[in-house]
């Protein structure tokens, strides 16, 4: 490890960069994603540093620089991967989290190597902050990380964000670690959600299975304060809206338009293929809806984008055969040779193709079950710089907080559901054009820059 030390120390998951194969061989690319372009301005700001696994197993990398960023390579091995992240934090926390829509599974041969790697987190962390530095810890992979950073590094200002929804009280109560994972948060100075609803359960779980004491949204345990509140994250407004406005991303969603048919109407998901996204209740939503409306048919296309998710989990791969089934059975009952209903696409998109997509679509249809924000109902708004455009969003979205005009719906209900792609589909257009209006001052009155600055700001107070 370097002697050189961070004022700034992103410390998360996955580094803000990946190895890919070029003509020049393999180089390290910077991420695609949110996170990364809104935290990449303050961490280059301060010369900071950022900690996080590279994406696959064996012996770490030396540090290394990259656009002025001190990236720090963590080490995962081949067992810890098995049950540290397809284990704790993918059988476990990340069902739990997300309202137990799926049973979640509780191992101790999974809970020890969670521990494990979440102390050489905060082992490297501690190696690499500045005296009074301020850490910014992000996600459910490293819940234990504030407070053993804490034991070693008392000086340091301590931030962590939760980027999935956290539970009520009756469902976190379950979890056999439930007390060591929350004395490891309130090691932080500020833990911030995604909404007040998060904060709300966190405080009371504390209150319940700690002995913590509470008063207006801050928590005391051993003499130490932890504020614990809502910091809703976003996306970059400005680089959507200039990339849907663009001369070849109008050009191409022109072309999507044509290829789908003149005159139809295109709803569209774009999801991970993952259990918590709701994509089969939604294709069984979207079969009534064209058996209750034969007639119309041909009016109608839906294009599904399912981003590849965790392939080597049964139970994911059991998803994918799930809906691919589906999208069958939906095509071989409602189309013909020369019209196929649903457009199924299992694989991610260059961004170009992606905001070609938003802007082709008439509905966008944001329904998952559980979900901590769901930044494409943003993404999808963003791109709306003219007003057009209908979202159906799900209840249990975070976002769904802050698009209020959205047309909301209980994901789990496929005859609501089915309705509401209907209204959807025959919104009257002043009508549509005002919720849309509504939506797009919602995301450019708070970008994900001013996410990241409100974080930062509460956490240096």
């Amino acid at each position: 490890m370097s002697a050189r030390q961070s004022q700034l120390v992103i410390v998360a998951n996955r580094l803000p960069v990946a190895r890919v194969k070029t003509k020049k061989g393999m180089e390290w690319k910077r991420s695609p994603g949110g996170l990364v372009s809104a935290l990449t301005p303050f961490v280059q700001k301060t010369g900071g540093a950022w900690i996080g696994w590279t994406g696959t197993t064996g012996s770490a990398p030396d540090l290394f620089d990259f656009e002025d960023i001190k990236l720090v390579p963590v080490g995962i091995t081949r067992g810890q991967l098995e049950n540290f992240y397809d284990g704790f934090c993918n059988g476990t926390l990340w069902p739990l989290y997300h309202g137990a829509v799926r049973e979640p599974e509780y191992h101790r041969s999974w809970w020890r190597p969670y521990v494990a790697v979440n102390k050489r987190y905060a082992r490297m962390t501690a190696e690499t902050a500045e005296r009074g530095a301020t850490v910014w810890v992000h996600d459910y992979h490293l819940q234990l990380v504030p407070a053993l950073l804490r034991e070693q590094r008392p000086d340091l200002h301590i931030g962590f964000f939760l980027h999935i929804p956290f539970p009520p009280e009756e469902l976190f109560g379950r979890l056999p670690w439930r007390r060591q994972i929350l004395e490891g948060l309130l090691g932080a100075n500020v833990v911030g959600f995604q909404t007040p609803i998060g904060a709300h359960n966190f405080i009371r779980v504390c209150r319940r299975y700690t002995d913590a004491k509470s008063k207006a949204g801050t928590l005391e345990l051993h003499g130490r304060k932890t504020q614990a509140d809502a910091f809703p994250i976003s996306v970059d407004v400005e680089r959507y809206a200039s990339a849907a406005e663009s001369d070849i991303v109008t050009q191409r969603a022109q072309e999507i338009r044509e290829q789908m048919g003149r005159g139809r109407r295109i709803i569209l998901g774009v999801d991970r293929l993952d259990y918590t996204k709701g994509i089969d209740v939604r294709l069984r939503a979207f079969s009534e809806l064209l058996s209750r409306r034969r007639q119309a048919i041909r009016d109608y296309v839906l294009v599904q984008l399912a981003v590849p998710s965790r392939e080597r989990v049964d139970e994911y791969r059991e998803l994918r055969s799930r809906v691919e089934e589906l999208v069958g059975q939906i095509n071989g009952e409602f189309g013909d040779v020369s019209h196929v209903p649903v457009h199924y696409l299992h694989r991610g998109l260059p961004f170009t193709e992606l905001i070609a997509l938003y802007r082709a679509a008439d509905v966008m249809l944001v329904t998952p079950l559980a979900d901590g924000m769901n930044l494409v109902a943003k993404e999808y708004v963003a791109t709306r710089y003219d007003d057009t455009g209908v979202m159906i969003l799900s209840e249990f979205a975070g976002a769904a907080q802050e698009l209020k005009t959205a047309l909301q719906v209980n994901p789990h209900d496929v005859d609501g559901l089915a309705e509401t792609i209907e209204m959807a589909l025959s919104l009257p257009q002043k009508e549509a054009t005002r919720r849309m209006r509504k939506m797009r001052e919602a995301i450019g009155n708070y970008t994900v820059f001013d996410w990241a600055d409100s974080f930062v700001t509460a956490l240096s107070h």
